[in-house]
Order: structure tokens, then C-alpha cells, then sequence
């Protein structure tokens, strides 16, 4: 057994809630601290509702725990080195500084050898014509931080370019035939496990369904698996973690990383034994991973805003497994649960 009784999550929303499910399946106790609402507090042990500049609460928080891991990745550093300085965190800085900044995220995995978008630094609007220049159009210029979801975003076609406000990166459009995720984990003693890569399709910056097996040829999903594998190689990472690809003709080009569970992998509580939110509970607390190995088709669909009216039809449906995070009000593009529809 672990000696690990109690993990500490940074962030208090749904994959946190998730999280300490998975937690208390395995005889674990979750401590969330969040700044705001928190519909992880429903189900967790306890929750901290406290801003991240509270140092009081951030070292009882870490006093009360064993280790420390987070469902949202953009805590400042401040609290960060506070944590640290009492509490292993699980993964560790490095993985939360690459995956921070997109710019220092795709140099990063350029460095290691991964294909990304061409892209060029822009810390400023006055830069901007010039990364223009250099990078093309069609582009996107991303905020270097705190995007989600499509927010900080913007298009740059053949009109005037707009700025973000804020330091970005610019990247060329790639023209990708799909796009898939890998969600893998590696524990602390260097072993891998993977879940089957899952075809993603995006409505307005947000998914809206990943459906596992993803149709590709088999060559093409195993060379996906080996990148996710190299990247948590490289920064030795602890936990899951969520890889996002472009699939073009030339090959696998790696979109974004996230240190943590992911939302394409929601797919793997219907059609794994072990799923996403345990393998990252297992990894975190010293356990032996389990392998991912899938036993259903499953095609998960986020419920967003007012699709939370199709609740009592889903409940209807007998092949869907429904997730509902227990938030407030819907609203547009807000993430209010999802379902996982066996299909095969």
C-alpha cells in the first residue's frame, strides 16, 4: 500500500470533483484548495476556499496533506514555492513552466525533437507585423498564457491583425485532416502506461465529442503514443498527462500539452477498468499504474450550456454513462457535464 493518506489539489472543479472520486475508491482522502466555487468540495474530504496570495492557507493546506497535485495549472509561482518548500508536487515545476507558456512550451518540444506549428514570439503589438512577415498568414496569435477553450485567442487572415493585449505567440495554420489526444501516465519509478488515442472534434474553441477507437491506421496511433511517451520522458513526469495532435500529411504535429487529467480522456470511465482520474491518483500516491487497456467504443460528448435540458433523455438512453459536475446556472460554453455513450 501507499503511504500517501491524503493528496492536495490545486483547483476545485470538475476534474478535481473526478479526481477525489477516483481517490476514495482507493481509500484516499482529497484536500482541495480553490479561490472560488468549487463543486470538487461535494465529494471531497475537505476544501480550502482561499485566494493562492493567503500564505497562512496555503501552509496549512500543505501541512495537512502528503503530497500535492492540481487540475488547473495556471497557480501562480509565489504559492507554488511555498508548497514546494513543504510538499512534494505531483508533476513536478517543470512540467507546470513548460505547459504555461505556450512559447516556452513549443520550444520545448521542438528542443526534444517533436514537429509544432512554425511559430515566432510576439511580446508585443509592435512586433506583430513582423512576426506576420515571417510566419505567414493564415496564423493565430494565442496569449503566451492563461488561454482555454479558444479564449485568447485570435485568426489573422488577409485584413488588419487584431492584438491580443497581451505577450503571445504566433503560430501558422496548419492545414491537419483531424485532430487526436493521447492521455498517458508515467509513475514516479519511470514506468509508462497508455490509454488508446481518441479523435477529437471542436465546436467554437471547445470539444464537443472524442471518440475512441479514433479510425486511424495503426502505425499512426502507435507513433502518436511514442510522442506522449517521449514528452513525459523528458520533463520526468509524475501523473497523467494530456497531448493533443494535428493529423497532417506530413506526419503528427504536436498542438498543446497538459500537465494533468484532460477532458478527452473522460472517455476511458466507460471503456477502461482504470480510468484517466485513477491512473493520475495511482501515479501521484506511488501506486502500481494500471495498464489502460480499453475494453468499449465510447464516444464522449461534453453537455455544454443548455445541454443540460437533455438530461432526462440521456438518463432514458441504455448504453450512456452520465457525468454531471454539479455547477450552477448553465451558460454558453460553460462545461456543465458530460456523457459517455458505449457504442461498441
Amino acid at each position: 500500500m501507499s503511504e500517501v493518506r491524503t493528496i492536495g489539489i490545486l483547483g476545485g472543479g470538475q476534474l478535481g470533483r473526478m479526481l477525489s472520486v477516483a481517490a476514495s475508491r482507493l481509500g484516499i482522502r482529497c484536500h482541495i484548495f480553490e479561490p472560488g466555487a468549487a463543486p470538487a468540495g461535494d465529494v471531497a474530504w475537505r476544501v480550502t476556499q482561499a485566494p493562492y496570495e493567503d500564505e497562512d492557507a496555503l501552509r496549512a493546506f500543505a501541512e495537512s496533506v502528503d503530497v500535492i497535485t492540481y487540475e488547473f495549472e495556471n497557480v501562480p509561482t509565489t504559492a507554488l514555492d511555498l508548497l514546494e518548500s513543504i510538499r512534494p508536487i505531483r508533476p513536478g515545476r517543470r512540467a507546470l513552466a513548460v505547459s504555461q507558456d505556450r512559447l516556452t512550451e513549443k520550444t520545448f518540444l521542438n528542443e526534444i525533437g517533436l514537429a509544432t506549428a512554425p511559430f515566432a514570439d510576439v511580446p508585443d503589438e509592435a512586433a506583430l507585423e513582423a512576426a506576420i512577415a515571417r510566419i505567414g498568414r493564415p496564423a493565430i496569435l494565442k496569449t503566451r498564457r492563461m488561454g482555454y477553450d479558444g479564449k485568447g485567442q485570435v485568426r489573422i487572415g488577409d485584413g488588419p491583425a487584431d492584438w491580443t493585449g497581451a505577450p503571445s505567440v504566433l503560430e501558422g495554420f496548419v492545414e491537419f485532416t483531424a485532430e487526436i489526444s493521447v492521455i498517458i501516465a508515467r509513475g514516479a519509478d519511470g514506468a509508462v502506461a497508455a490509454f488508446d488515442p481518441g479523435l477529437n472534434v471542436h465546436e467554437g474553441g471547445i470539444l464537443r465529442t472524442t471518440t475512441v477507437p479514433c479510425g486511424l491506421p495503426g502505425r499512426m496511433t502507435t507513433d502518436a503514443v511514442l510522442i506522449a511517451a517521449r514528452i513525459a520522458n523528458a520533463l520526468d513526469y509524475v501523473g497523467v498527462m494530456g497531448v493533443e495532435l494535428f493529423v497532417t500529411p506530413q506526419g503528427l504535429i504536436v498542438n498543446e500539452i497538459a500537465p494533468r487529467v484532460h477532458n478527452s480522456g473522460h472517455w476511458t470511465q466507460a471503456g477502461c477498468a482504470v480510468d484517466q482520474f485513477e491512473q493520475h491518483i495511482r501515479a501521484v500516491a506511488g501506486l502500481p499504474l494500471g495498464d489502460g487497456k480499453r475494453h468499449a467504443d465510447v464516444v464522449m460528448e461534453n453537455l455544454i450550456g443548455d445541454d443540460l435540458d437533455r438530461v432526462p433523455a440521456l438518463l432514458a438512453e441504455p448504453r450512456v454513462q452520465l457525468h454531471l459536475y454539479g455547477k450552477g446556472a448553465p451558460r454558453p460554453g460553460r462545461k456543465m457535464g458530460h456523457a459517455n455513450r458505449i457504442t461498441g
